[in-house]
C-alpha cells in the first residue's frame, strides 16, 4: 500500500497550488522560480572593479577594538568562557578552579597556572593582561 503525500487540511491540486506558490521563497533567488524583486538583488561589480571579499582587509572580523587583532578579541572570549562571574573578583586558586568546573581545556588551565600567586582579579580583561595579551586602548 502506498501513502500519498499532502495535507489532510487540503486536497492535493490545492497543495499542489500551494505549493508553486512559495517556491520563490523557499527556493531562493537564482533557482529559477524566485519572485524577488529585482531591486532587491545585488548588482554585479562593475568591469574595472574588484569583486567582494569576506575579508578585504585581511581580518575575519570586522570591529575589533583598537589596540586588539580579531585573533586577540577571539582569545580573550575564549577566557572568558570558561571563568564565570561566579569567580570573579578572584585569586589564581579560585579562577584555576572555576575554569576546571566549567572544563577549561587544559590550555587555558595552563595559561591560568602562570598567574601570580596572591593577585585578585576583578574583570576577565584584567585575567588576560596579567597573562600578558593585549586589552584595547583606552579611548579619550
Amino acid at each position: 500500500m502506498e501513502l500519498e503525500r499532502g495535507s489532510s487540511k487540503h486536497g492535493p491540486r490545492l497543495d499542489e497550488q500551494m505549493s508553486q506558490e512559495v517556491a520563490g521563497l523557499v527556493q531562493g533567488p537564482g533557482t529559477g522560480g524566485s519572485r524577488a524583486e529585482e531591486f532587491r538583488e545585488p548588482e554585479p561589480a562593475g568591469e574595472d572593479q574588484p569583486g567582494a571579499t569576506t575579508a578585504p582587509a585581511g581580518e575575519l572580523r570586522s570591529g575589533a577594538p583598537k589596540g586588539m587583532s580579531s585573533r586577540d578579541v577571539e582569545d580573550r572570549s575564549r577566557l572568558g568562557r570558561f571563568i564565570t562571574m561566579t569567580a570573579l573578583p578572584g585569586d589564581r586558586e579560585k579562577l584555576i578552579a572555576n575554569a576546571r568546573e566549567n572544563q577549561a581545556p587544559a590550555d587555558l588551565i595552563e595559561e591560568l597556572e602562570r598567574l601570580p600567586d596572591g593577585t585578585r582579579y576583578r574583570t576577565v580583561s584584567e585575567v588576560w593582561a596579567a597573562l600578558g595579551h593585549k586589552n584595547e586602548t583606552t579611548r579619550w
